[in-house]
């Protein structure tokens, strides 16, 4: 009966339930949009780091971690990636041989990081060949020929077939030079990855450094999903473990790798949930507000329903459930809402091509599509029905303090 005479009370004043309603149901549907495009943000930009960047694993020389040097590498690489690339879940394995150096041409000078890479193997690893914007992707029998990205080429001011010429030093420290010839130009729309690395034939640049045949320094591993990532590294790393020499390879994931992105998404956790809070925590004093209103107007039904035998039990009861509709109809038209305004960016995205640049240089793309789950939206109820509860104590215990006789005169 108690529920029943709350849900009647909720309408009894149209305009105000009705406004409080729209206030909770505009904060928690900025607060659940905000959050979802933040989550859309962070992982549009950790699925782009491992599809062009990092991929999902890496081997590495332990020294190599330190010392991004061309004598910290892995010898006879290709009998470690035997043990490991039947593993399930391993989409290709792609062997490099890296060296920072420098980029030149007659204009101009520009610090890069290197990759010799085989093209065929590279292409089950990163999918830079789906960035080519200029020129084509290279090929295994390209002779000298390189791919560099869009913000490099705008700094050396290079176009497709012109001559670039990389100078890097060697395992004895000796400076060594090598003309190559612009193949392709990419575009991943992150500033600092298009504006530091090159890509040229492994070949090509073990001739330059006179390494040993199967001599490389990086390991780059690609998974069919990246949720496998952990699982897959834990498999490879039980695999290495029975070799004499496991301790002179580390396996890193993504953001091992990068503890960037591993920050990104942490902060993004933290700021989502802070945010959310904090929308609670406004619409909960506004809430209040209005339920102390409500008891004040009907001091005198309050006294009343005291006078002929109503406990506070079931005073109490009355206020509580009062809240909970008022906080949870809000909620869920704002629950509503957003779940509506984000099916349709689902398949659009919001495009925000107009901060481009700015949002380029720290490797986010100008579309984002925002996303949120299931569970988020549970939490949000749980979290909801909560502070409507906490809400309700202070003009509950505002109702019980009357005194029937006293409030019957009012």
């Amino acid at each position: 009966m108690n529920i029943i005479i709350s849900w009647k009370n909720v309408w009894r004043n149209k305009v105000r339930s009705g406004v409080i309603i729209l206030a909770i149901a505009i904060g928690l549907f900025g607060g659940i949009f905000t959050n979802a495009f933040f989550i859309g943000m962070t992982n549009q930009r950790v699925e782009s780091a491992i599809k062009y960047e990092t991929a999902n694993l890496q081997l590495h020389h332990p020294s190599f971690l330190m010392d991004e040097s061309i004598n910290n590498g892995l010898a006879n690489t290709s009998e470690q990636v035997n043990k490991i690339k039947d593993i399930s879940g391993v989409k290709g394995i792609s062997l490099r041989l890296t060296e920072t150096g420098m980029a030149g041409t007659a204009e101009a000078n520009a610090g890069v990081m290197i990759n010799g890479i085989n093209p065929d193997e590279e292409l089950k690893v990163t999918r830079i060949y789906e960035k080519i914007r200029f020129g084509e992707y290279l090929k295994a029998s390209d002779q000298i020929g390189m791919l560099i990205g869009k913000k490099l080429s705008e700094k050396l001011n290079a176009e497709v077939g012109d001559k670039i010429v990389l100078s890097m030093a060697d395992g004895q420290g000796e400076v060594v030079y090598g003309a190559f010839k612009v193949k392709g130009i990419y575009d991943t729309n992150n500033h600092m990855f298009d504006g530091m690395q090159v890509f040229v034939n492994y070949n090509d640049l073990q001739s330059l450094l006179k390494t040993a045949p199967d001599y490389y320094t990086e390991v780059a591993i690609s998974l069919n999903e990246n949720e496998m990532t952990a699982d897959v590294k834990a498999t490879i790393i039980e695999r290495l473990q029975k070799e004499v020499n496991t301790h002179e390879i580390v396996v890193e994931d993504w953001s091992e790798i990068d503890p960037t992105l591993k920050l990104l998404v942490q902060s993004m956790d933290y700021f989502a949930w802070f945010f959310i809070s904090i929308i609670l925590i406004a619409l909960a004093f506004g809430i209040i507000n209005t339920m102390i209103m409500v008891v004040m107007e009907r001091t005198r039904e309050i006294g009343m329903l005291m006078a002929i035998g109503m406990n506070k039990r079931r005073v109490f009861s009355m206020i509580l459930w009062e809240t909970v509709f008022l906080s949870f109809v809000g909620a869920l038209m704002g629950m509503l809402l957003s779940a509506l305004s984000l099916q349709f960016f689902k398949n659009t995205g919001l495009d925000l091509s107009i901060v481009g640049e700015g949002m380029n240089a720290y490797g986010l793309d100008t579309v984002i599509y925002p996303k949120a789950g299931l569970d988020f939206y549970v939490q949000i109820g749980i979290m909801v029905f909560i502070t409507a509860i906490i809400a309700s104590i202070f003009p509950a215990r505002y109702a019980l303090k009357l005194q029937p006789a006293d409030a019957v005169r009012q």
